[in-house]
């Protein structure tokens, strides 16, 4: 994997940190039987013209997307020699069209995600309608290269109603030879009659050997921790590279056990370590933490989502799900208002223990 991160550059909503951006990422690690699927679409020549592409975040879902369009616009004929003898999506790093997506310079690839605010110096919280009529306009063009006019929404989560519309009214007539790659976190929280026009394909979470593997490739910092401190963070991460490398980032590794232990005492709250743990994520420089603590108790309710479905318990599913939404949306909110974080971490402890208790 290779870094380009340009200084000067406002910071990618769809980058973490300074790693690698999936559309740097040359090497996919697990989901091969995701890949021959898609292979297999496209050298059969029946492709749909959409595809959400879901499952947890981390997991390498938009380095699939990316590699899935770079092997299209590379290969624009799918009964050609070369994608007939293909055995998987590679493309190499050294062909053209590799160099115009990683310089976002090829005209029939359109990235719709959170974009910079230059006024807040903060990313948007959605994914807005005017990006979207902007993606729109290409696809109403014709193919600046008459190949394959590719979109890639990631994270489809972030898309707000009216931009979820547009986009839908586009995928219901779309014009020949166009793709729509939706990178999603929760797939079910999609629009339905957007969900109803793509081809489904969850991405399994990856192995600790996996995610130990990807930090590999991914270089120094976090490649160069030492061996036991990655082997945890991968052993914690529930299956999400991005959360071992938030783990290994500032006191990621003991947050994650601080939330562990709290959870581990639910519906029961010892209000004193919640009130501990609300004074660490504070401030401008905990940023990090803040993220990192998040992302720990993402992870102890997408636990209780799978155990519940698994069960079929669905009263408890609708709970979790629910309690997910709510926090989800006042971290956002805090956030974007630049809100007290310790009222939230307060607040998403009662709202655990509620949903634990019932």
């Amino acid at each position: 994997m290779r870094r380009k991160v340009d200084s000067e550059a406002p910071p990618e909503s769809d980058r973490f940190e300074d790693a690698p951006h999936p559309r740097e990422n040359y090497d996919l690690i697990g989901h091969q039987q995701a890949e021959s699927e898609i292979l297999a679409a496209y050298r059969e020549n029946r492709m749909p013209q959409a595809w959400i592409i879901g499952g947890r975040e981390g997991i390498g879902k938009s380095t699939l997307a990316w590699r899935f369009a770079r092997f299209l616009l590379a290969n624009p004929d799918p009964l050609s020699p070369a994608v007939q003898r293909a055995t998987n999506l590679h493309v190499a790093s050294e062909h053209p069209a590799s160099h115009r997506l990683e310089a976002l310079s090829h005209g029939d690839l359109f990235l719709l995600r959170r974009a910079w605010n230059e006024k807040t110096k903060k990313h948007y919280t959605e994914i807005r309608i005017d990006d979207v009529r902007r993606a729109i306009e290409m696809f109403q063009s014709a193919a600046a290269e008459g190949g394959w006019r590719i979109a890639i929404i990631d994270a489809a989560d972030d898309l707000n109603r009216n931009g979820a519309n547009a986009l839908l009214k586009l995928i219901e007539e779309p014009p020949a030879k166009c793709l729509f790659l939706f990178v999603s976190h929760r797939p079910g929280q999609i629009l339905p009659t957007i969900r109803s026009r793509c081809r489904m394909l969850h991405l399994e979470i990856l192995d600790d050997r996996q995610v130990q593997d990807v930090i590999g490739l991914i270089g120094p910092p976090w490649s160069a921790k030492s061996p036991t401190e990655i082997e945890n963070a991968a052993a914690r991460a529930g299956g999400s590279v991005r959360d071992a490398l938030r783990l290994m980032g500032g006191s990621g590794l003991a947050l994650a056990g601080k939330i562990e232990a709290l959870t581990a005492r639910l519906p029961d709250v010892d209000w004193a370590r919640v009130h501990d743990l609300a004074d660490n994520v504070v401030g401008r420089d905990a940023t990090e933490d803040f993220e990192a603590a998040l992302a720990s108790i993402y992870d102890w309710l997408d636990r209780r989502v799978h155990e519940a479905s698994g069960t079929h318990h669905l009263r408890d599913l609708a709970r979790y799900a629910e309690v997910w939404d709510k926090i989800a949306m006042a971290a956002r909110e805090t956030e974007a208002l630049n809100l007290d974080r310790r009222p939230l971490i307060l607040s998403i402890f009662s709202n655990l223990s509620e949903a634990a208790r019932h």
